[in-house]
């Protein structure tokens, strides 16, 4: 195994530990939304800024990372809970080839998109140090939740906290979507 993703991996499994016991933080208004625009699985270009006006869970992962893949069956049981609402879930992975998603993505069904991050750019802009990482991203486009390490998606805080970004009217009046297209 190659020295950093044992690093990675030894983060990961220590961040687990503590991820159980606490819930998602809040982010700092004062931090801008990167921008995301990625190749999914069959090549098509995806945007955040395609979801404008939804609810969006971006997760950022490896398959290597096994807090990563516990995690992701929950993240389905997520997308379905909230079908036919403006929510969506975009699952990031970074500096794997799609090759090796395609196996993953075999192994562990889930029918949201899968986005290739292949020089590690998008992580890089969002700052992701440990996976996973996740962010909750208003329906302007503007970070409001954050969450390192594993988590149950579909837990019910979890739930309540995206039905309470579905319901309420955002904070500001500006869309901070980036368009890359």
């Amino acid at each position: 195994m190659k020295p950093i993703r044992s690093v990675c991996l030894w983060v990961c499994l220590c961040v687990v530990v503590d991820a159980r016991a606490g819930g998602l933080e809040e982010y700092p208004d004062v931090a801008p939304t990167p921008p995301l625009a990625l190749a999914d699985l069959a090549g098509k270009l995806q945007s955040l800024g395609d979801y404008r006006g939804q609810v969006v869970l971006v997760n950022f992962w490896a398959s290597w990372c096994a807090p990563c893949l516990v995690e992701m069956p929950s993240m389905q049981r997520l997308k379905e809970k909230f079908a036919g609402k403006p929510f969506q879930i975009l699952a990031v992975n970074v500096r794997e080839s799609a090759g090796t998603i395609w196996k993953f993505h075999k192994l562990i069904q889930v029918d949201f998109p899968l986005l290739l991050d292949r020089d590690g750019q998008a992580s890089e802009d969002w700052q992701v140090v440990v996976y996973p990482s996740t962010y909750l991203v208003d329906t302007r486009g503007r970070i409001r939740y954050q969450s390192t390490g594993m988590r149950k998606w579909d837990d019910p805080e979890i739930v309540m906290t995206i039905e309470g970004m579905l319901r309420a009217p955002e904070r500001g009046t500006e869309t901070v979507f980036h368009d890359t297209h």
